[in-house]
């Protein structure tokens, strides 16, 4: 077992946003992210039959990818298939935890 302290990991630059691998297993991966304001995780897709789920721990921001951005807060969760596009775009300084299952 192990147990982490999110708020404690990752690290914000101004200049980019950032990303820590915080577990990486055969079954699922998770990434933390975390941005500046106006920094964004681009819009992208992957070829993979995985799903994507993106949790926003901690700022505002939106959700992209669709054909309209969705408004994305502490406690919001985005949950699509890899192969669809989605991003995440910070509008305050943003933590958000990625899982990919399985691993691409």
């Amino acid at each position: 077992m192990e147990i982490l302290d999110l708020f404690q990991k990752g690290r914000f630059d101004p200049s980019r946003m950032q990303m820590e691998l915080i577990h990486d297993m055969y079954t699922f991966r998770i990434i933390l992210f975390t941005f500046e304001p106006g920094q964004e995780l681009p819009v992208h897709q992957h070829n993979a039959d995985s799903e994507v789920s993106i949790l926003v721990l901690e700022g505002k921001g939106e959700f992209i990818g669709g054909s309209e951005p969705v408004p994305a807060k502490e406690g919001s969760l985005l949950i699509c298939k890899v192969n669809e596009p989605h991003g995440l775009r910070a509008k305050t300084r943003m933590r958000a935890l990625v899982t990919i299952a399985p691993p691409i």
